[in-house]
């Protein structure tokens, strides 16, 4: 909401998707003008490809839609995975390439997906969820190259733990007191100023966790055994056991 907020402060017009009709209507009640609600479950293939018409000329894809996927692998039933699949990695391509021909036509337009800092660096509990990030990422990179000279940009933002509202707020995990927190309002800035500046990729996370998504990219061995030292398996644990509900 906190971007739907912020977007809609820089002036755009907004088309709102979620599944929860009630949160849509709230959020475009409180917005008013150049804000309209179109329900949609992600999970659903058709649902997808239905959205893209009812949307009608889109400018600008903002991409934020996602499940927790917190746990290990073998806890997952094979349709809770391709749920995951479905909302957090297949639904912004197939979004995407609906909507870049119309983009590229014009000469001018903006593809955002939100992705995380798992998407950067695995921990304990995240392969599944690390593994759409991940996709999100590679696939980021290669679409922008793919639009380069078309006028068309690519971002995407890359959330650490973010309090207040959200997947890791909801699960009510206890942080150690050195790890840092960002806010919604925060990652919807950093979120804006990306499109406006063209950014290919924008962390919103304090230093110490950019630098420990840094390391995880160079030697994941090594950031891996940092992370167990430093209790990660605890906030891993807490995570899951706060986000079973949302698979």
């Amino acid at each position: 909401m906190a971007i739907a907020r912020t977007l809609h402060r820089r002036g755009a017009t907004l088309v709102v998707t979620a599944r929860r009709h009630d949160l849509l209507d709230r959020l475009c009640a409180e917005l008013g003008d150049r804000a309209e609600a179109l329900p949609a479950d992600l999970s659903d293939g058709a649902d997808v490809a239905a959205l893209v018409g009812r949307a009608g000329a889109v400018d600008v894809l903002v991409a934020n839609a996602g499940l927790p996927a917190s746990g290990p692998l073998l806890s997952f039933e094979h349709e809770q995975i391709d749920r995951a699949l479905d909302v957090n990695l297949r639904a912004p391509l197939h979004l995407a390439r609906a909507l870049a021909p119309a983009m590229v036509e014009r000469g001018s337009g903006h593809l955002v997906f939100v992705s995380s800092l798992s998407g950067k660096t695995a921990s304990r509990g995240s392969s599944l969820y690390s593994a759409t990030k991940f996709g999100m990422r590679g696939f980021a990179i290669g679409l922008r190259e793919d639009l380069a000279g078309t006028g068309v940009g690519v971002t995407t933002v890359f959330p650490g733990f973010i309090r207040d509202a959200g997947m890791f707020h909801d699960s009510a995990t206890k942080l150690p007191s050195f790890v840092g927190t960002r806010t919604p309002e925060q990652v919807a800035e950093a979120l804006a100023l990306g499109i406006e500046r063209g950014r290919l990729e924008v962390d919103v996370a304090p230093l110490p966790l950019r630098l420990g998504a840094a390391l995880g990219g160079l030697a994941p061995a090594v950031s891996s055994a940092v992370q167990r030292r430093l209790g990660g398996a605890e906030v891993a644990d807490q995570m899951a056991r706060g986000q079973v509900d949302k698979r």
